[in-house]
């Protein structure tokens, strides 16, 4: 799959999925066994998984944006670095919700396979979060 068309695919998942809720879209941009890692143990989310952690996300942030920073690919990957911008509307990692509108820095690597996205890696700044919710100092 050529680099543009890739770059064109996570374009379209961060306005539909990101910024229009539209989290089904992912069953057309995201392979059948796609896997989304949120951290280092190994442990990661399927497609429903990962529709529910943006379902849960929009409710916490509400009126949640995503902006696009960068992006870099090459052969079967694609790499961005983006913002998360909402005001806290509900529960977020046990942090009650406080009316705060904060940003969230985030870096993702999605990997292709056949057109669609099979693996996805991404770390949030949650420590930046919670410094901004007023949660730690």
């Amino acid at each position: 799959m050529p680099v543009e068309e890739n770059k064109a695919i996570v374009r379209r998942y961060l306005d539909e999925a990101w910024n229009k809720q539209n989290v089904n879209i992912l069953d057309e941009l995201m392979t059948p066994d796609y896997a989304r890692y949120v951290g280092t143990s190994g442990a990661h989310l399927d497609r429903e998984g990962q529709k529910q952690r943006l379902a849960g996300l929009h409710k916490a942030f509400g009126e949640l944006q995503l902006v696009l920073d960068d992006m870099l690919a090459e052969e079967d990957e694609v790499t961005i670095r983006i913002r998360l911008i909402g005001t806290h509307r509900d529960t977020f990692m046990g942090v009650p919700a406080t009316g705060k509108r904060i940003t969230i820095a985030a870096i993702d690597i999605l990997r292709f396979v056949d057109g669609k996205v099979a693996e996805h890696w991404g770390v949030m700044d949650t420590y930046g979060a919670l410094q901004q919710l007023g949660a730690i100092s």
